[in-house]
């Protein structure tokens, strides 16, 4: 199996590439930093049948869509890299903050599969991979932007289930809660149910290999999401308020 995995210089994406570093795949590492990938391509080389990497900002949209050119199209594709601004309630975002959040978490989503999704078509197969973020079923004042995004991104994958599934593509939105990563590692606060970055991983690659159109996770943190939403307006914003 080919795979390409981006954002995978660090955090969930590193452990995914060792995850699924066997010697019956192949594996495409897409991130910006050139030494961490080239230090993950030296670990993991033995184990795998084939490793390359892809060194590009995903924010450089033409510069990605050459590259992305120059690859055979992959059997999965796992859209990780993300990032956020943390969660903060002294300063609001600034625009330049706003777009660059977007361009990353979204955009870029986009410009990846605007090369890769027609090749998967017509080969009437493939699997599209993407991590969002219990964080966009729910928005704090403190990280709005980053659930936007997230939210957005759920849309933006729905719809893509739609159009490509008749295609034979499978298309798969995981949700995960807290996961230790350089992400979460701007979080200065008790992060509820934390889990180790192994651990994360561990259980996005079981739902991705079941085929799971939907994963949510862990799954008292989502419950209880989903319970609050379900809360009167008044009575949100109170707890909110207590919250902040």
């Amino acid at each position: 199996m080919k795979i390409l995995i981006t954002g995978a210089s660090s955090g969930l994406g590193a452990e995914f590439s060792r995850q699924y570093a066997t010697k019956e795949s192949e594996l495409i590492l897409l991130a910006r930093r050139e030494d961490k990938l080239r230090a993950l391509k030296e670990e993991l080389s033995s184990a795998c049948k084939k490793i390359t990497y892809i060194v590009v900002d995903v924010t450089n949209f033409s510069l990605l869509q050459e590259k992305l050119q120059e690859i055979d199209t992959p059997d999965m594709i796992i859209l990780n890299a993300g990032i956020s601004l943390g969660h903060t309630n002294k300063t609001s975002p600034t625009i330049e903050e706003f777009k660059n959040l977007f361009d990353v978490n979204v955009l870029s989503q986009h410009a990846i599969l605007e090369v890769l999704l027609p090749q998967m078509q017509r080969r009437k197969s493939g699997k599209v991979v993407f991590i969002s973020s219990l964080a966009s079923l729910f928005s704090m004042p403190s990280s709005k932007v980053y659930s936007a995004s997230k939210r957005a991104l759920n849309a933006y994958a729905e719809g893509i289930r739609y159009k490509y599934t008749p295609d034979g593509i499978k298309v798969i939105t995981i949700l995960p809660g807290f996961i230790k990563s350089e992400l979460t590692d701007k979080n200065e606060f008790n992060m509820p149910m934390l889990l180790e970055t192994r651990d994360g991983v561990e259980r996005m690659r079981r739902a991705i290999d079941k085929g799971k159109e939907f994963y949510a996770f862990p799954l008292r943190f989502y419950l209880i999401i989903r319970f609050f939403n379900l809360l009167p307006s008044a009575l949100s914003q109170r707890i909110v308020n207590y919250l902040r």
